[in-house]
């Protein structure tokens, strides 16, 4: 009989969820993970008594009424809503495209008026890539991105608050990327700022690390402990793995590595207590080269607390080549990377013994709350 009935390799959100509905069931458990810290990315650093997202801002967001009820059985959320600003040139419009937008970019202050200059500039521009279709023989559909996004918003909002976001965040024109990567750009025709559209928002009262800390209560942990460095020692504790980290590396990049994509931050204590006076501000043209700020007290602190805690922490963000070595982040979705990670996913199948789960092993990008659903709906712990 092995020591553990599950070793968990990653103590991100799916590994530390498994590891709590399997230490509940009875079963005993390891969780490793080679970095210093438990949480994986959404780990938070305490700088200033403020909690600082160290890989990025995460909201937590759902409509699943059993997942929310499971994260507030582990920690209280606050009632944080995601509500970014845009700066385009020393302008700010407000995120996601709704009537608050359109009232800045063009003074309409009805949804009729908002839908008829959507609707104009619509028509205009489709007028216009009619002809430029016709002129070089093409057929008469969107070639990139720019045409589709244009053909969906119109000029306005596509060049003030789309074009140089976009190309900051792929490193790309957007006339060199395609087309289907923009599918739909939701406009809505309400004043609401709300990011989201889920009926539950928020973030733990305390940050992340009170969420990640009581999921791993009374499980066994260690840090600082790489899988592949010993990995038959590791294999041969336990009767299951659960694997959450890349699984090209797994299985010793025997077709080839998969790319990522990731992003650098420049951290900065700042001695004042409100710099932005928001937690997320886009900066949408293309000669500011970090995307977006984030000033991390606006996720837990409101009204007078912002200004009881004398200094703010902020994190300039800049999306970068991935290069072998550096933080993976999101997957790459296009043709030659999903091809292999099928490849990857085939011999996963035959793993009787490990489960592969989470963004890296699935080589897949996932929002917080379906991570967790998906470990509740597992059913074989």
């Amino acid at each position: 009989m092995k020591q553990y009935d599950y070793l968990i390799v990653g103590s991100g959100l799916y590994g530390a969820t498994f590891a709590h509905l399997a230490h509940k069931q009875g079963k005993k458990c390891l969780v490793i993970d080679k970095r210093a810290h438990l949480g994986g990315n959404i780990y938070c650093e305490n700088i200033e008594g403020i909690n600082v997202h160290k890989y990025g801002a995460h909201i937590f967001h759902t409509s699943n009424k059993k997942v929310w009820e499971f994260v507030n059985s582990i920690v209280e959320f606050n009632r944080y809503t995601n509500s970014p600003v845009a700066n385009y040139k020393g302008k700010l419009y407000n995120l996601p495209f709704n009537m608050n937008t359109f009232y800045q970019m063009w003074g309409v202050t009805t949804p009729e008026e908002a839908q008829a200059k959507i609707d104009e500039q619509k028509a205009a521009y489709s007028e216009e890539l009619r002809v430029k279709n016709e002129e070089l023989n093409l057929a008469n559909e969107p070639h990139n991105l720019e045409e589709q996004a244009m053909l969906l918003v119109g000029k306005d909002i596509y060049e003030k608050l789309i074009k140089g976001y976009t190309e900051k965040q792929w490193g790309r024109k957007c006339t060199e990327l395609p087309a289907f990567i923009i599918n739909r750009l939701p406009v809505r025709l309400v004043f609401d700022n709300n990011y989201f559209n889920d009926k539950f928002q928020g973030i733990p009262v305390g940050g992340y690390n009170k969420l990640i800390d009581g999921l791993l209560e009374g499980i066994e942990t260690q840090t600082n402990v790489d899988y592949f460095e010993n990995r038959e020692y590791w294999e041969g504790i336990a009767d299951k793995i659960v694997f959450t980290g890349k699984i090209d590396e797994f299985f010793g990049y025997q077709f080839g590595k998969l790319n990522y994509r990731t992003v650098r931050f420049e951290q900065e204590i700042i001695d004042e207590p409100n710099y932005q006076g928001n937690a997320v501000v886009n900066y949408t043209e293309r000669e500011v080269p970090f995307t977006r700020v984030i000033e991390h007290k606006h996720f837990e602190m409101f009204g007078t607390e912002v200004y009881d805690c004398p200094k703010t922490v902020i994190s300039k963000e800049y999306s970068t080549e991935w290069k072998d070595g550096m933080e993976p982040y999101y997957p790459v979705n296009d043709k030659q990377n999903s091809e292999l990670y099928a490849q990857y996913k085939a011999l996963a199948d035959k793993e009787e013994n490990v489960i592969f789960g989470g963004r890296l092993a699935e080589y897949k990008y996932y929002d917080m709350a379906p991570i967790i659903e998906k470990v509740l709906t597992y059913n074989k712990i």
